[in-house]
């Protein structure tokens, strides 16, 4: 099978990270597992993995590219995942070769231990997983995939340690970057989230004695389960026969979450602590409307994810609301081959403007974020073509102006619009009557941080935005990747 093609205008987006989900001591437990998957489609849609425990057959694994709806649905399939326990994963490359994906890049990983068998399942991306690499192969080591998370796996069997929980984390207080792991031994689920807790993860509780973990609650609802809470940054939990253990390998740590989070990764309808994801967007737009006022007749988000700022936007500025551009929602993966005529039509596959509302209007477009902006300029386009008089664009983060390296498949910087151009620049380039991104404070407060931003100690991680890492990317140091002047420094002391 081909692996997944997405729509030929996806490479103007920040791609999701990947999705991860666990499962333990309930009937059938891959059932859960796929049904958490797909409410975690959005975070990976390229492809997706079970693997299952049993005491009679031992463990199983299924891997697929494409959706869960098309793979893990099916009962034949299903039926070679029995057992209580179970993990997935869904993935979107952001390590590894990409536009080539294997089957044995897929996850969730499974090693084989004289003690017994692990599968992981790996949200995020390790920052020093090249020179890792390359150690373990000088050492014997033999991968078999391109992914980062495979170091996980062989740190784990060069640990001397009794247990798969111990040996876990000897690997993980090696490994830099971000993650958030999900595991299963024959009778343990393991959930840990590096110190920093950029990536999410959540615990759940199923029936009498059942527990999951996921990346988001969103995936907790579709299966009944209740929310319990956030695995804490830095946290390893050990679930098994009811119980949940808890520990901290790494030591006190403070969390640095990942901001985009709350912009546009998880689902409008999951919780990130303690607040509704929803609720956040919508207030970004009312920052912004606060921020960047404009005389206009209409606000029109650019549909899905500007859809709850836009409404923050008009409620606040009183500019009436409408949904002048409408999705396709049946557009996944690409229907028929994208030649160059139908790459031509570029986002009129998916998004189709609303004549009738639009015609004559001055028209506040609200959006998520600007990559390389050629999105941008087709939808002003379409918004021009359908009689618009005047095209305002409003954006509901700060400018992307650098590159992510921990879980984000975003382009090299000097693809990055932000990092070129000023806001000006970017206008004009654009093709708009304004533009306007809400402050880096604006989004602090958004997301329930009344001060704003904390200069000398952030409360998320912003690097996207700020160029602020709070770990180095070692790998992409090695490779040439220039940070900002000063963050050398300000990386090295939080290591210390």
């Amino acid at each position: 099978m081909q692996p997944f093609l997405a729509h030929p205008f996806d490479s103007d987006r920040l791609h999701e990270e990947c999705g991860i989900f666990g499962a333990i001591g309930v009937a059938d437990a891959s059932n859960f597992v796929a049904l958490g998957l797909h409410a975690l489609q959005h975070r990976g849609q390229e492809a997706g993995g079970i693997v299952a425990h049993d005491p009679e057959s031992g463990f199983n694994s299924a891997h697929r590219f494409g959706y869960v709806r098309d793979n893990f649905t099916k009962a034949d399939v299903m039926a070679t995942l029995p057992g209580p326990l179970a993990i997935g994963h869904v993935r979107y490359s952001t390590a590894g070769t990409k536009a080539a994906t294997a089957i044995r890049d897929v996850q969730p990983f499974f090693g084989e231990f004289h003690m017994g068998g692990c599968a992981i399942a790996h949200n995020g991306n390790i920052t020093n997983a090249a020179a890792l690499r390359r150690e373990l192969i000088e050492r014997g080591s033999i991968f078999q995939s391109s992914s980062d998370s495979e170091c996980i796996i062989h740190l784990m069997a060069r640990s001397i340690q009794r247990n798969i929980p111990e040996r876990m984390k000897d690997a993980l207080r090696r490994v830099e970057g971000a993650f958030s792991v999900i595991a299963m031994t024959r009778t343990k689920l393991i959930g840990v989230r590096d110190p920093l807790g950029v990536r999410p993860l959540v615990l759940g509780k199923v029936g009498d004695d059942g527990f999951v973990l996921a990346s988001e609650t969103c995936a907790l609802d579709i299966i009944g389960a209740d929310f319990l809470r956030e695995i804490e940054p830095g946290e390893m939990v050990v679930i098994s026969r009811g119980a949940v253990e808890s520990s901290r390998p790494f030591g006190p740590s403070t969390g640095r979450f990942c901001i985009f989070e709350h912009v546009y990764f998880s689902r409008p309808d999951s919780i990130i602590g303690g607040r509704s994801v929803y609720e956040t967007r919508r207030q970004i737009g009312v920052e912004l409307a606060r921020e960047a006022p404009i005389d206009a007749d209409l606000v029109c988000p650019v549909p899905d994810s500007g859809t709850p700022a836009a409404i923050g936007y008009a409620q606040e500025s009183g500019i009436p609301y409408g949904m002048g551009i409408i999705r396709n929602q049946y557009m996944g993966r690409t229907f028929i081959e994208p030649t160059e005529q139908i790459r031509n039509m570029g986002v009129r596959l998916k998004l189709n403007v609303n004549r009738s509302l639009i015609a004559g209007k001055r028209v506040v477009l609200v959006d998520d974020s600007v990559v390389r902006g050629t999105t941008s300029r087709k939808i002003k386009d379409m918004i021009l073509d359908a009689g618009a008089a005047e095209v305002h664009f409003r954006i509901a983060s700060p400018p992307t102006a650098w590159p992510c390296f921990y879980g984000v498949d975003t382009p090299d910087r000097d693809k990055l619009l932000a990092a070129n151009m000023t806001p000006e620049e970017m206008r004009d380039w654009i093709g708009v009557d304004s533009l306007a991104f809400v402050s880096l404070d604006g989004l602090y407060r958004a997301v329930g941080e009344a001060g704003g931003r904390n200069t000398a100690s952030p409360q998320y991680c912003d690097a996207c935005f700020s160029g602020d890492y709070p770990v180095a990317p070692f790998d992409q140091l090695e490779r040439g990747f220039r940070m900002k002047a000063g963050s050398e420094t300000a990386v090295s002391e939080a290591a210390e």
